[in-house]
């Protein structure tokens, strides 16, 4: 993370504001069960996790429509990598910073592997607080964006577990929030009957049709890389 780290300017809808109000929306979409497959297959394939091969193709869809060759998102990994804490209850979590090189212009394959890399030194270090990184790189502060990433990402994978306790049963409930933290948050999970995909943004920046239009891309974009 030395040197200059660009700010990823994404095409919007509207001018960003001087400073940002946090008012979001979100937007879901599931990929097809063939799709979701072919992608786990090339994960295998090629050595690496479905994780890293989504965020390879989700890098990818952000380098085209920014045409930065340096593509920066946050990643938020769990924190419990010690076998003392995991059965402690508490907020571990904790945001990874993962920045892709595009200069070279690389093929999928050659990318994948670079991301690879990239993510596996990303999980060494991962007890490094985010605001630690911040403070140590003092990058040149706005109210307009978030430090040091604009655009977060995440894969889920833990299937979702009933706990049944003496005279309860307790089972996660989704529940509807319109503050964002980042420009565009995507969160996708793994379901038995594929990939399910959502889309958080920043209403001040974005249409939720543009939105719509992102995801139909990226999934073609996935499609086209299988």
């Amino acid at each position: 993370l030395g040197g200059e780290l660009p700010v990823l300017e994404l095409p919007t809808d509207r001018s960003r504001p001087a400073v940002q109000s946090y008012r979001g929306a979100r937007a879901f979409f599931k990929l097809a069960p063939e799709v979701s497959d072919k992608l786990k297959a090339l994960s295998q394939q090629q050595g690496c996790t479905l994780y890293m091969t989504l965020l390879a193709a989700f890098q990818t869809l952000l380098h085209r429509y920014s045409r930065q060759e340096e593509i920066i998102v946050g990643t938020t990994i769990a924190g419990r990598n010690r076998a003392e804490i995991e059965s402690l209850i508490g907020f571990f979590i904790n945001t990874l910073v993962m920045r892709t090189d595009f200069s070279a212009d690389p093929r999928f394959n050659e990318l994948l592997k670079q991301v690879k890399e990239l993510t596996l030194n990303a999980y060494a270090h991962q007890d490094v607080p985010f605001d630690k990184l911040v403070e140590e790189l003092q990058p040149e502060r706005s109210m307009s964006v978030a430090p040091l990433c604009q655009v977060a990402f995440g894969v889920q994978n833990a299937q979702d577990e009933e706990l049944e306790l003496p005279h309860l049963t307790l089972k996660p409930v989704a529940t509807e929030s319109d503050v964002v933290r980042f420009d565009l948050t995507v969160w996708i999970e793994e379901r038995p009957d594929g990939l399910e995909c959502l889309w958080k943004y920043r209403t001040e920046l974005f249409e939720r049709e543009t939105i719509e239009r992102m995801q139909g891309q990226f999934e073609r974009l996935l499609e086209s890389i299988v």
